[in-house]
């Protein structure tokens, strides 16, 4: 593998990243990196950066990360662009992503191949990722449902429980329920669930938003901040004697599984500041006072869970990459599987190269996974002739004589 390869300088790969989530900043450092990595491979890269206010804008500048340290020079350097539109019509007719900027000179960009590194939701959820079906555009990552899916914890939870994979036990409601049954709502928890109790918004990650409570007042103060950033919540009981363990996996229908990584934190769980601020932060691999790799359990367990993470892989049809978070009671000895991270996930690049795979194979390999995923959807037919339009015009004629003196 070269970073001059001619074949690579023939795919225009754009990376996505920014967008309308509370996770905005942490989607413009993993796009940075990505960026960064895609360039040493020699890939042409553009980097499309999506703003908080829902604007496409495409500049070399905004693949350096010091344009976004400044919020004030962001904002100046941003005023001085024009933002682009996506050209549906275009993309659609050549199956790839043509973006077209307003004006006289009608500047267009055109990208073959994308690479999603949005975080949370409008991003990581599956709705870029139906802009590119739409599109049918290559793209780098799980696919609509699989997306949807893992990024929203309720969902996550009920399909673990009907395939008995074990899952602390939880309960979940939306914003509607809460101000009808505020009080119902508050006993049950209380009824059915162990202290202490996690509260967290259905559909965002980082860890923001996630109170863990000890007694019913943090409880109802922490479902209404719950409802700040999502209309939907869930609780569950937390794991005592908590040990954080993660694996991910890369592939397509042959997941491969990396090593497993022991994360330990300050508070009561894995914050925000624990996964990006502190020491460089866990996600991102700096912060290495914090992780052990390989975590420190025995080869049964760890077998256990690269064997339930390839599994959670192909349940949720994953595909290119994923990351399974585990709750391990280390005094009783129970495993318990939290949540699914689908792309970007941070990449985890730390861990798959712990794992023997640099960060450049690791793109490598989603890039090939991508391409493969892609052209087995485009064998699929999506035609099917049939007479039901005859037969319909056929109907509506017999409804317009009825209605006829």
């Amino acid at each position: 593998m070269t970073q001059n390869n001619s074949n690579n300088k023939n795919i225009h790969i754009g990376v996505f990243f920014g967008g309308k989530s509370p996770e905005h900043d942490v989607s413009i450092t993993t796009g940075q990196f990505t960026i960064v990595g895609l360039k040493k491979l020699g890939y042409s890269v553009t980097p499309v950066y999506l703003s908080k206010q829902g604007e496409w804008y495409i500049d070399e500048k905004l693949g350096l990360l010091k344009t976004f340290l400044d919020p004030v020079n962001q904002d100046s350097y941003l005023n001085t662009l024009a933002p682009f539109l996506l050209d549906m019509n275009s993309s659609v007719k050549n199956q790839k992503i043509v973006f077209q900027k307003q004006g006289l000179m009608c500047k267009k960009i055109i990208i073959d191949f994308a690479f999603p590194t949005f975080h949370g939701l409008n991003g990581e959820d599956g709705t870029i990722q139906g802009l590119f079906e739409l599109l049918n555009a290559p793209y780098v990552g799980c696919g609509v449902a699989s997306s949807a899916l893992t990024m929203d914890k309720i969902f996550t939870k009920l399909i673990y429980s009907g395939a008995n994979i074990p899952t602390p036990n939880f309960l979940y409601f939306n914003n509607f329920e809460w101000e009808q049954n505020k009080e119902t709502i508050l006993q049950k928890i209380i009824d059915d669930l162990k202290w202490p109790i996690f509260v967290k918004p259905a559909r965002l990650g980082s860890s923001i938003g996630i109170t863990k409570t000890q007694n019913l007042e943090e409880l109802k103060e922490a479902c209404e901040l719950g409802f700040h950033y999502d209309e939907r919540i869930i609780v569950e009981e937390a794991v005592e004697n908590l040990m954080d363990l993660t694996c991910c996996v890369l592939g397509n229908n042959i997941p491969q599984t990396s090593l497993v990584q022991e994360t330990s934190f300050t508070k009561n769980l894995l914050s925000y500041e624990d996964k990006y601020l502190k020491d460089g932060g866990t996600q991102t691999g700096q912060n290495q006072n914090n992780i052990i790799i390989p975590a420190r359990v025995d080869e049964e367990t760890t077998n256990k869970i690269r064997e339930i993470s390839a599994r959670i892989f192909k349940l949720f049809d994953c595909s290119g990459i994923a990351r399974v978070d585990f709750l391990y009671n280390k005094k009783t000895k129970q495993l318990y599987v939290n949540e699914v991270n689908t792309l970007p996930g941070t990449l985890y690049y730390h861990l798959w190269e712990k794992s023997d795979l640099k960060f450049e194979q690791l793109l490598e390999k989603l890039i090939k996974t991508a391409t493969e995923k892609h052209n087995t959807k485009n064998q699929i037919t999506y035609s099917f002739d049939s007479n039901l339009l005859q037969t319909a015009k056929s109907i509506k004629l017999q409804l317009n004589n009825k209605d006829k003196p």
